[in-house]
């Protein structure tokens, strides 16, 4: 076993992680729902993302209430204080509560479905579909298939 497979936290040999025992097909088939997981994660990512904008956002409005009241101008102040400070981003929701809803309602459930999959289908094995595009890549180039380095 090469130094990357037993970085990568496995004890299967690399030439295991291209399931020779899979079809083709199904091995398409769990590339296809691990780029989906991908996605999904990528959007839970933006949600953060965004749960965090519109926390500075809401931090840097209670900023600008108080220069505006130190300036005098109470009035303005008084509707962005109760117009928006703090206000629910979606009804009855701010965005910490969306971020729970999601990762229990679905990223938690997708998750778990793409594991058992994976388990059901490939012994759990990930990324078998690139392991095989690494192999047919490295084999094309010329190049050992798990060898370290270029």
């Amino acid at each position: 076993m090469t130094d990357d497979f037993a970085h990568a936290g496995t004890d299967r040999s690399p030439d295991d992680m291209l399931a020779p025992d899979l079809d083709d097909q199904t091995v398409e088939a769990l590339g296809k729902l691990s780029e989906a997981l991908e996605w999904v994660e990528r959007s839970r990512g933006a949600l953060y993302d965004f749960h965090q904008k519109i926390g500075h956002a809401d931090l840097t409005l209670g900023d600008a209430i108080e220069l505006f009241e130190k300036a005098g101008h109470t009035e303005q102040a008084e509707l962005l204080r109760t117009t928006l400070l703090g206000r629910n981003v979606l009804p009855g929701r701010w965005t910490y509560q969306i971020m729970e809803e999601y990762d229990t309602g679905y990223w938690s459930v997708f998750r778990d479905v793409e594991q058992a999959a994976r388990d059901a289908l490939a012994g759990g094995r990930k990324h078998v579909f690139e392991a095989r595009m690494k192999a047919d890549e490295r084999t094309r180039a010329g190049r050992e298939v798990w060898a370290d380095g270029a």
